[in-house]
């Protein structure tokens, strides 16, 4: 089968990252005609001179909608597009130059509907970026699937790095209105369909992920919030790993007190072993002490913002049986 490719980027209020995902798009080594779809999502700060910057080197069409939602702005951008396969990404990445390349190499040989790609942390970036990036795709941490595990089950392509073929957009109608938790609610809904899904370890994208601790903290909240709501759609997807986060902060919970009310620092060996782990295992990844310190608050705020969130979703969804969208409203955009 012959593949054309259309890139497809949402973007709300991010035009100097446009810029860079547009800049790194310039140097691929893919000499293949392609598209890209920028999509504005209502934005208030433009993109669209940015985009116009790139349009006498790069096939870019440029399509402006009210705010929708990620997950929606992707779907209306996939409905333009000319392709007959669709490169999702986040407008916070930058590709290396042979991303294209590799994803083309791989379809024409392995051709799948729908496949993932691994993130990375670019040497440019900022300790912060780079300590985010760890807790995020370490094996220690996350099981390292986001970070380029081989060897994955039933794997969830995440939106940021991701690849869907027309045939497989149409009959799945694409993204729901969930957000965040709309990449692998539709990656299930794309195997409940016949298709495959797979994972493309090489086909990796530098995620930036312009972020304060504040708003790392409200990013994993949110995916804590979400898990028990997609366990709840799709209960084939349940893992005892989406308790881990919460089970580390009642550990964490429980070592503090022991050590305070038995006034003996045993209770923390166990805690601190596992943080000094994290803390070595970083730093020489990383090449930095600041990024391996960093990576321990990271890591504090990614389990503790998740694993409380998670259990009451769980009380509340699970338990109670609540219906999501009424009781979780703003993590749904409304229907057009």
């Amino acid at each position: 089968m012959s593949v054309s490719l259309s890139i497809i980027v949402p973007v709300y209020n991010r035009p100097n990252e446009i810029d860079e995902l547009l800049e790194s798009l310039t140097k691929q080594d893919y000499k293949q005609a392609y598209e890209i779809v920028i999509v504005e999502d209502g934005s208030s700060e433009s993109s669209e001179d940015i985009v116009k910057n790139y349009q006498n080197q790069l096939a870019i069409t440029y399509l402006y909608k009210q705010n929708s939602g990620p997950g929606d702005s992707r779907n209306y951008g996939m409905k333009k597009a000319a392709g007959n396969y669709f490169i999702i990404l986040d407008s916070d990445v930058i590709l290396p130059p042979q991303y294209l390349s590799t994803i083309a190499a791989f379809l024409e040989k392995n051709y799948v509907d729908c496949f993932g790609g691994a993130d990375a942390a670019h040497e440019s970036f900022t300790p912060l970026q780079k300590a985010i990036n760890y807790v995020m795709t370490s094996f220690f941490t996350t099981g390292g699937i986001r970070g380029g595990k081989t060897k994955v089950q039933k794997f969830e392509p995440r939106s940021f790095n991701m690849g869907i073929s027309k045939k497989a957009f149409e009959l799945t109608q694409g993204f729901s209105r969930i957000h965040p938790g709309e990449d692998p609610d539709l990656s299930q809904r794309i195997v409940k369909a016949g298709f495959k899904t797979t994972f493309l370890p090489n086909a990796h994208v530098y995620h930036k992920r312009r972020i304060s601790w504040d708003k790392f903290y409200t990013q994993v909240k949110k995916f804590g919030t979400v898990r028990p709501i997609l366990t709840r759609w799709h209960p084939e997807t349940k893992k005892i790993t989406f308790w881990f986060p919460t089970l580390f902060v009642l550990f964490t919970v429980a070592s503090v007190l022991g050590a305070i009310i038995s006034r003996n620092m045993m209770y923390l060996y166990p805690l601190l072993a596992y943080l000094g782990m994290l803390f070595i295992h970083s730093t020489i990844l990383n090449k930095s002490i600041k990024v391996g310190a960093l990576s321990i608050y990271a890591v504090c705020i990614q389990f503790f913002g998740y694993g409380i969130a998670f259990l009451q979703s769980t009380f509340y969804i699970r338990v109670l049986k609540r219906n999501p969208e009424e009781h979780y409203p703003t993590y749904f955009f409304k229907k057009n």
